[in-house]
């Protein structure tokens, strides 16, 4: 069993719901991004998704895009980051997934990301624009290292298609809340709680939903329906916010700790 689906299964055994907080690495560099993990994963994150920094980033609002503009201005390349989940893995075991495009994991190479994933301590893959059949080839090159294929879905994926990216999916599903890209947004969107009652009918992988969560009302409607509820664009504003501050970790930190009043954080300091 996966650390993602050991996660899920701990989660569904006590009734819980998951927390999964996206964060693009190396923003706003390698060693600040690295403490931000770190602090995610001691205050309540079930699991980690991790952007690889990409000069086009078709899916993602304003706000990641400008994230993964600054990592790439640092040279933040992915092998760097796999090297951060490498020093990460000494300090915590909560699952990372890879939030990427196909583009720069080509240039890489499936096979050695693969390999070198794997022996970093990722547990996960979400490429999100990958389809059908390029879908299915990576799922068989991850799930060769122990890997999942995280895979999306969308309120305009049909029932043809849901069927065919549960097969190639493991660990979670992760449902798109609305069509368009990421973005905070004051209110969720009513046809993601039809869309994860669609999915149920093809697969029994934990559905997290995410676009557009910034708060903790929010959280609690996901909740009532999914399993997980992704935040990204919220705490990727918090880091773009602090940078003139130098208090990023710190301002992180208290924000995550706002959304989930409720978890018991561990009480070491980053």
């Amino acid at each position: 069993m996966s650390r993602i689906s050991d996660k899920f299964a701990k989660l569904r055994s006590a009734n819980g719901r998951g927390f999964i907080p996206f964060v693009s690495a190396g923003d706003p560099d390698l060693e600040t991004s690295k403490k931000i993990v770190l602090s995610l994963a001691q205050n309540g994150a079930d699991v980690i998704e991790l952007g690889v920094p990409f000069s086009d980033p078709m899916a993602d609002g304003p706000t990641i895009q400008a994230s993964s503009q600054r990592a790439l201005e640092s040279g933040v390349k992915l092998a760097d980051i796999l090297q951060m989940v490498r020093d990460i893995r000494k300090e915590t075991d909560t699952p990372i997934v890879l939030f990427s495009y196909l583009n720069p994991l080509f240039r890489y190479g499936f096979e050695r990301l693969a390999a070198d994933a794997a022996d970093a301590g990722v547990d996960g893959v979400l490429v999100t624009d990958a389809v059908d059949e390029v879908a299915f080839v990576i799922s068989q090159v991850l799930r060769s290292r122990g890997l999942d294929l995280i895979s999306l879905i969308a309120p305009t994926t049909s029932d043809d298609r849901l069927e065919r990216i549960a097969q190639s999916a493991s660990g979670f599903i992760y449902a798109v809340s609305r069509a368009g890209v990421t973005g905070a947004r004051s209110d969720t969107s009513s046809t993601a709680e039809a869309l994860v009652a669609r999915a149920r009918k093809y697969t029994d992988l934990p559905i997290a939903v995410g676009f557009g969560i910034s708060s903790r009302d929010q959280i609690d409607e996901v909740w009532r329906y999914a399993d997980a509820a992704v935040v990204g664009s919220a705490i990727v504003a918090e880091i773009e916010r602090s940078i003139p501050t130098g208090e990023t970790v710190e301002r992180v930190t208290k924000f995550v700790r706002a959304l989930l009043p409720e978890v018991a954080f561990d009480a070491a300091e980053i």
